[in-house]
């Protein structure tokens, strides 16, 4: 009976050499969602919420809702 022999394999060290692998990993991937999130939602939502604050005026709005009824402490003007 010939057998060859088959190499040993590595029993030490698995863990530690899995983990450094999945760790760096797990880094890239969490950095490039932080990137895709910082510039595909907040910057274009910064920018929308600057564009709409930079023409409003919050007296024109209040008079608005005060002539709808909205506000129990309120009256409106016309009543």
């Amino acid at each position: 009976m010939s057998s060859t022999l088959l190499p040993k394999p590595q029993m030490r060290g698995l863990l530690a050499k899995r983990l450094r692998f999945h760790i760096v990993g797990a880094m890239i991937v969490s950095l490039g969602s932080a990137f895709l999130y910082k510039y595909g939602v907040a910057e274009p939502r910064k920018r929308l919420y600057a564009d709409f604050y930079k023409n409003y005026d919050s007296m024109k709005d209040f008079e608005a809702m005060r002539e709808a009824g909205v506000f129990e402490s309120v009256q409106p003007k016309n009543s």
